[in-house]
């Protein structure tokens, strides 16, 4: 059985790159571009991949193709409908950095709500040492006790996040939807969250009705002035519109570990605004402390070890047995 594992390059070095159990043979590439994924998964039964997308052309032209898995939790790289009717079971990984994204989007808030950056640059330019003043105020900062956190999804990753927010005192609310037309126990409007928030933290995946949930009216609704954070997927939030509100003051500052075409472009509006104070731009690594991508690895290998014993575990798409489908070929 030969097993393709398409982007390598995309998990940390520290990872132990375990095999599964069954006999196989392994092939790993670093990179993987468009026009190398065809020959690469010629005759290929298991594809690994993280970000190297899979579109139903692709996937069309791969017969022995039988189970792919997803180094991730988001599945939008993978055409998973052609994938339904091709017979071409989809495995992702779940829960594995349930610490490690909550823990960096209060690293951003954190830093973001003391002005760490600003008073950090402060002293490196010898600001502080010209004062003569034990002290120096030079940024605003805040505590996070009392204010309010508004979470934008309640999976796991929200969920948790809420956990950290309430042992630091803050007062946690949930959005709803947008553009739902009730309320649902247990949630907040979506309008009153943009409208009250002292931290804004988003927490969900990227779909057609969630990209650019966050752009010129929303930034003009929040007039608590919040700190935006987004660690969960680039698209959410409208790059341009995000900038022009840092401009005219509608949020006080923005943390992103995530952003909408990474690595990000040059004509990226956030480029041009990296060395303010109140911008922090991480290169999508909030999932990725060492503990989190060892659980991603491991969680992987039990996808193709339970799918090669007739039990798919974590399966998006259509499930079924490997070792049935191979007898097909």
């Amino acid at each position: 059985m030969k097993i393709a594992f398409l982007d390598r390059s995309t998990i940390g070095p520290t990872v132990q790159i375990s095999k599964p159990a069954f006999a196989h043979e392994w092939i790993e590439y670093n990179n993987t571009s468009p026009q190398e994924v065809l020959e690469r998964l010629h005759g290929v039964q298991i594809c690994i991949t993280n970000k190297v997308a899979l579109n139903r052309a692709i996937l069309s032209q791969l017969p022995d193709l039988k189970l792919i898995c997803i180094a991730a939790t988001g599945f939008d790289k993978v055409d998973i409908a052609a994938c339904d009717e091709l017979g071409i079971v989809v495995s992702n990984v779940r829960d594995y950095a349930v610490n490690t994204v909550p823990e960096h989007a209060f690293a951003l808030i954190f830093a973001l709500r003391r002005s760490l950056i600003g008073y950090r640059q402060d002293v490196i330019n010898g600001a502080w040492q010209k004062s003569g003043r034990f002290c120096f105020f030079n940024h605003p900062i805040k505590d996070l006790a009392g204010s309010r956190l508004g979470i934008i999804g309640s999976g796991t990753l929200g969920k948790e996040t809420a956990r950290i927010g309430s042992a630091l005192g803050m007062d946690v609310v949930f959005a709803e939807r947008k553009g739902a037309e009730g309320v649902r126990s247990g949630y907040t409007s979506w309008q009153e969250v943009l409208t009250t928030s002292d931290v804004i933290s988003l927490h969900t995946p990227l779909t057609p009705e969630t990209r650019n949930m966050i752009s010129v009216a929303e930034f003009e609704a929040m007039t608590q002035k919040p700190i935006l954070i987004n660690t969960s997927r680039g698209g959410l939030v409208e790059e341009a519109a995000l900038v022009h509100a840092l401009e005219k003051g509608q949020i006080s500052a923005a943390g992103f570990d995530v952003l909408t075409t990474e690595p990000p472009q040059a004509d990226n509006p956030l480029l041009s605004i990296l060395d303010r104070p109140n911008v922090i731009v991480t290169p999508h690594v909030a999932w990725a402390s060492e503990k989190a991508m060892q659980t991603l690895w491991n969680q992987l290998i039990s996808h193709m070890e339970n799918f090669y014993e007739g039990t798919p575990s974590n399966a998006v798409g259509q499930t079924g047995s490997l070792k049935e489908r191979l007898c097909e070929h």
